[in-house]
C-alpha cells in the first residue's frame, strides 16, 4: 500500500504540482457541486465513503477540488433559471463553501485547496 500526501477529485496538471504518483485521484461530475448540490444528493455518501477510505489507507493530508467552468453539472444545478456567469460563479461558490465546511467538520486535520478551472486552463485559487 502506498502513501499519497493529497487526494483530487477533478484531474488536472499534476505535471506542474509536481504529483505524478503522489496523489489519490477520485472524479466525480460537478467536482465540489456535485458533492454538495440537493441534486446530486446520492453522490455524496459516496465521496465521503472514498474520501475516508483514501484517508486511512494513504493518509491523505490534502485535498485539491478542481471544479470548471462551463461546467454541465453546474447547469444542471442551476435548473430552469437563465443560466449565465453570475449564476454559475454562485453555485461554484456555494459549493466550496459548503464542501470547506462539511470536510472541516468531517476530517478536521484535512487541508483543502479549492481551485476553479477555465476551459483555457486559466486557475483561480479561492
Amino acid at each position: 500500500m502506498h502513501r499519497s500526501k493529497i487526494s483530487t477529485f477533478n484531474l488536472w496538471s499534476f505535471k506542474k504540482k509536481k504529483l505524478i504518483g503522489e496523489y489519490s485521484a477520485f472524479t466525480i461530475a460537478g467536482a465540489a457541486v456535485g458533492v454538495t448540490h440537493n441534486k446530486f444528493k446520492q453522490w455524496h455518501k459516496t465521496f465521503y465513503d472514498n474520501l475516508a477510505t483514501s484517508i486511512q489507507l494513504h493518509k491523505i493530508e490534502k485535498l485539491i477540488v478542481i471544479n470548471h467552468k462551463d461546467c454541465g453539472a453546474v447547469k444542471i444545478a442551476n435548473g430552469k433559471k437563465d443560466f449565465n456567469e453570475i449564476n454559475e460563479k454562485i453555485i461554484h461558490q456555494n459549493s466550496f463553501l459548503k464542501l470547506k465546511k462539511e470536510i472541516k467538520k468531517r476530517f478536521p486535520k484535512l487541508k483543502v485547496e479549492l481551485n476553479l478551472i477555465s476551459l483555457d486552463s486559466k486557475i483561480t485559487k479561492l
